[in-house]
């Protein structure tokens, strides 16, 4: 893909209490190079590939906040999917506003506690290249209520949903007939009781034994080792700041 439609996941941005490290460690990790805004923009990031955008970092909105990936959902109208998020159980956690001419963006809790975006394009549509190695490939909702997830993202979003066969519980989010997502429940002993609902983000790498080796040497650490699954080999990595994120090779 080039461009996402509205409904889609269509960026990422990490919030990062240090952008300089961040900078060099994303760069060096997936051969991005570093685009800063200027101080009107709090020294927003955006990362190429190549000539095309596919992520972004700025500062942490508060003290306290735990460094995190962010997906967002791209729509037609930001303000329209603030009403439906507080209509179906959501929160409302920055409210719609614009960033100069670049689009419209809001941050929402939904129904289960987990944070997403959406961002309405302007002069700035988003990520333009998915699913190559140092792209975002995969979006994925950590939840322990997937029941009413399935609620709150049809309602809001349009989302329909197909359950997967297996022991493991997955389900794959669907917008006009394609796959757009999936979503985890959170069940078990593996899952902390203070670790929160959450999307997690998942880039394309050529060799994931080797992506998790060059995140330790850069000063981050190994969450999940590199496994085996049906669709390819994966693993969950944290940043030098503990920015949860996971690495694929399709």
């Amino acid at each position: 893909m080039s461009a996402v439609a509205p409904g889609v996941p269509g960026w990422i941005d990490l919030g990062s209490p240090d952008l300089d490290a961040t900078r060099a460690f994303y760069t060096e990790l997936f051969g991005w190079t570093a685009h800063t805004g200027g101080e009107e923009f709090g020294g927003y990031t955006i990362f190429n590939l190549g000539d095309d955008p596919v992520a972004g970092a700025g500062p942490l909105f508060s003290e306290g906040q735990p460094p995190l990936w962010n997906t967002y959902v791209i729509t037609d109208s930001a303000d329209d999917i603030a009403a439906k998020v507080e209509a179906n159980g959501g929160k409302v956690l920055m409210a719609p506003g614009d960033v100069g001419e670049n689009g419209r963006m809001a941050v929402f809790l939904d129904s289960g506690g987990a944070a997403f975006s959406v961002w309405q394009p302007g002069t700035m549509p988003g990520a333009t290249t998915f699913n190559v190695p140092g792209a975002l490939s995969w979006n994925e909702l950590m939840t322990r209520d997937p029941a009413g997830a399935k609620s709150f993202y049809e309602a809001v979003f349009g989302w329909g949903h197909e359950d997967q066969p297996g022991d493991v519980h997955y389900t794959v989010w669907t917008h006009n007939g394609g796959m757009i997502g999936g979503m985890m429940p959170m069940e078990g002993d593996m899952w902390p009781a203070e670790l929160p609902a959450h999307w997690m983000v998942y880039f394309a790498v050529a060799d994931t034994d080797a992506a998790a080796a060059r995140c330790v040497e850069l000063g981050g650490s190994v969450a999940v080792p590199p496994t085996d699954i049906p669709q390819g080999r994966f693993s969950v990595l944290n940043d030098p700041h503990g920015a949860a994120f996971s690495v694929i090779k399709m």
